[in-house]
């Protein structure tokens, strides 16, 4: 089965690739052989992530990228083939959660959610899929969330990017699948990341999280490694349009 798991050849791009979950889907993909591009605002957080990957044996590039502008994907996606070639797998990680109580959500606050959580991960997909359809290969894993599927305080335009996300997602995997391009996404739980800071660094609030999962914890950033392989490698080939909880049974419980 080993074969089925190896990124050897493949090149990723990793969209919030400077930090959290991005961070650590990006270490994931290099260390199964994918050579991977890590893609953000800030210069410095990314040459982190890459002399992190480096350190580990893999190979790693950084590409400093306003994601929130749509009119910078086009570009994006061409830099991202750049350091290593056409790119053939894309996460997209990047994202933002602006907690806001619903009556205060401004027009900026609502674009700015909804643009990085649907209008980016479509845009820049498209911009790859050309690509990715001349590879013969193809792996788009978009990030969805609890509140996929269920509403958090404070939360309603993230709410409603990571509600689409799971909708994109099949869309995706029925215009692309045919080419050899599957889509799917993961939909983490509870993990420490800067956008779950507020919920970590409340200790009872952590804990009452844990309790509600059906393991009896909170995520650990390990834990997302096997799941990002897994829908990045050939062994996935016949899974398309799924969302992936990773979530110790939260919302199985």
């Amino acid at each position: 089965m080993r074969p089925s798991f190896d990124l050897d050849g493949q090149v990723a791009l990793v969209t919030g690739g400077s930090s959290g979950l991005g961070r650590a889907m990006a270490e994931a993909l290099a260390s199964a052989g994918a050579r991977v591009v890590v893609t953000a605002r800030r210069r410095e957080a990314l040459d982190e992530s890459v002399a992190a990957i480096e350190g580990e044996g893999g190979q790693a590039a950084a590409l400093v990228a306003d994601l929130a502008d749509p009119g910078t994907l086009e570009e994006t996606a061409r830099r991202a083939a750049e350091p290593f070639g056409a790119v053939t797998i894309l996460v997209n990680a990047a994202g933002v959660n602006l907690r806001q109580p619903i009556e205060e959500v401004d027009l900026a606050s609502w674009q700015l959610t909804l643009q990085l959580h649907l209008g980016t991960p479509f845009f820049l997909s498209r911009a790859l899929v050309p690509g990715m359809r001349k590879q013969g290969y193809g792996r788009i894993i978009n990030l969805a969330s609890l509140q996929s599927q269920r509403a958090f305080p404070d939360s309603a335009p993230y709410g409603a990017g990571k509600g689409g996300i799971v909708q994109l997602t099949r869309a995706m995997a029925e215009a692309w699948s045919r080419h050899g391009i599957n889509a799917n996404a993961i939909a983490p739980g509870f993990f420490p990341t800067e956008l779950t800071a507020p919920v970590f660094d409340d200790s009872a609030a952590s804990e009452a999280l844990a309790g509600r999962t059906a393991i009896g914890r909170n995520g650990t950033l390990a834990d997302i490694a096997g799941p990002t392989v897994f829908l990045a490698s050939p062994a996935s080939g016949y899974v398309t349009g799924q969302t992936l909880y990773v979530d110790g049974g939260f919302t199985a419980k």
